[in-house]
């Protein structure tokens, strides 16, 4: 349910808009082990919405979620493997 909320503070639906309120409530999710909230976090770090913009973060963020399986943050972290985004390119 937390991730759910998130996900519509992040885009707006039904609340307004709030990318701090959104991140928050993933951050909670995330600390449960919801790989879809960890993979949101990566992608707020790394837009620099909500929080302060960190590559290296967002990253960190979707290693985690793409551990758990999650296909989105696998590709989100192979590309940045790919172009060196985070990380040494490789």
């Amino acid at each position: 349910a937390q991730n759910n909320l998130g996900l519509c503070y992040e885009n707006g639906q039904g609340v307004k808009q709030d990318y701090k309120k959104a991140f928050d409530l993933y951050q909670k999710s995330a600390s449960q082990g919801d790989a879809e909230a960890l993979k949101s976090l990566g992608f707020l770090y790394g837009n620099g919405l909500g929080v302060a913009k960190s590559i290296e973060k967002a990253v960190e963020y979707f290693r985690m979620a793409a551990e758990k399986g999650h296909a989105i943050a696998q590709y989100n972290l192979a590309y940045c493997y790919k172009i060196g985004k985070g990380v040494k390119q490789d």
